[in-house]
């Protein structure tokens, strides 16, 4: 089963790697909502990732997002190039009472590189991601925490952005390649990748951790990611360990998870295990990456038919999360199962300078507020974010 920790948990007690699971932040309506932001939920804990993550599933929908909702972004960035969940008050300069991390500064990264016209900023955001390099060459939640695959993973995604080669970013010798390698499970033990060990030291399969780690493995991230050519994804060990081969097997360990019902579990405490959607989309992007579309077609399949009630209660970094899936595998985010991915996207947030004002289905979505900004599951994703854990 999966366990969820949210990034309200995150956030709110800074415990990294292995805070008590804990359900997902519900989303409750904010009274002032910063113009510019997608959705209509509390952004304290999410409001860079799920803006970054909007912006990159409409650059990949080929959807110009409004000037507003990237003036937003571009100005939730501190002087030293870092981003923070959420800057309520961008006119004040960043301080030290102020908690930036890795996840949102490597999302945002992403998606102001996808949207043009913010070089500068972006190339603060990777050079600050560099100067907090771990010394085993990846990255934890907040600078100087133990590093994980999921922020690692997001923090690649960024580099891959600036064609920066992944294994000559390094701290002392170690590359971020080290650092994922270090978290890839036997295959006796499924070849999965672990979140993070845990106090003795021990690996535990994770979904959420895999499908981030082998994107990143490619060397890609959420605005990078495409169906490669089929590939192999089957798990074998090798003496010397390569990222392609750490990526094969990990796509092998969520092809077995997917294989019964088409989507990954997961487990609220005290609960009977129930589909994860977010978890779902992640898989569908790893294994389209690793063995080509048809690798994702059973949980793509699955998606499509099972996710728009999700999706709508979830809001823009849902709909991020189902567009990505889509796109790299190679479906239409504006017919997901009869949904229109980007059109509902879109009305969670500002109306384009295109679209026309009385449109019901944006100017309406927007007055009202029901779009909903519960952290979706990151994949790569969510790294700021949600991690779950299959024992």
């Amino acid at each position: 089963m999966n366990v969820r920790r949210s990034a309200a948990v995150l956030a709110a007690t800074v415990v990294i790697g292995t805070a008590a699971p804990a359900v997902a932040a519900s989303p409750s309506p904010s009274p002032s909502l910063p113009a510019g932001l997608y959705g209509s939920g509390d952004p304290t804990y999410d409001g860079v990732w799920r803006q970054s993550f909007a912006l990159i599933a409409l650059h990949r929908a080929h959807t110009e997002p409004a000037a507003a909702a990237v003036d937003w972004l571009a100005g939730q960035q501190c002087e030293s190039g870092a981003f923070p969940a959420f800057r309520a008050n961008p006119a004040k300069a960043c301080d030290a009472k102020l908690m930036v991390d890795t996840n949102s500064t490597a999302a945002a990264a992403q998606a102001l590189s996808a949207v043009g016209g913010h070089g500068t900023a972006v190339t603060k955001a990777v050079n600050w991601l560099k100067s907090v390099q771990n010394k085993d060459g990846g990255w934890g939640f907040t600078p100087g925490g133990a590093s994980d695959a999921n922020s690692t993973s997001v923090v690649i995604g960024a580099l891959a952005t600036q064609d920066v080669p992944v294994p000559k970013v390094r701290a002392g010798a170690q590359s971020p390649y080290d650092a994922l390698l270090k978290l890839s499970l036997p295959c006796a033990d499924g070849g999965a990748f672990a979140y993070q060990p845990d106090k003795k030291g021990k690996l535990t399969a994770n979904a959420d951790a895999t499908a981030a780690a082998v994107v990143a493995a490619r060397g890609a991230g959420p605005l990078t990611a495409k169906a490669g050519a089929p590939s192999e994804s089957t798990c074998a060990d090798a003496p010397d360990l390569t990222p392609a081969r750490a990526a094969a097997n990990g796509a092998s360990f969520l092809a077995e998870e997917v294989a019964k019902d088409g989507y990954l579990k997961s487990a609220l405490p005290g609960a009977e295990n129930q589909p994860d959607h977010g978890n779902t989309a992640d898989a569908v992007v790893a294994l389209a990456v690793q063995g080509g579309p048809q690798a994702a077609r059973k949980p793509l399949a699955w998606l499509e038919r099972n996710s728009a009630k999700w999706a709508r209660q979830n809001g823009p970094a849902a709909y991020a999360q189902l567009i990505l899936a889509a796109e790299a595998a190679g479906a239409d985010p504006g017919d997901f199962g009869g949904t229109d991915l980007v059109k509902q996207l879109t009305a969670t947030g500002p109306a384009t300078e295109t679209a026309s004002q009385d449109d019901s289905g944006t100017s309406v979505w927007w007055m009202v507020g029901t779009g909903l900004a519960a952290g979706a599951g990151i994949g790569f994703l969510l790294s700021s974010r949600n991690r779950r854990k299959q024992p």
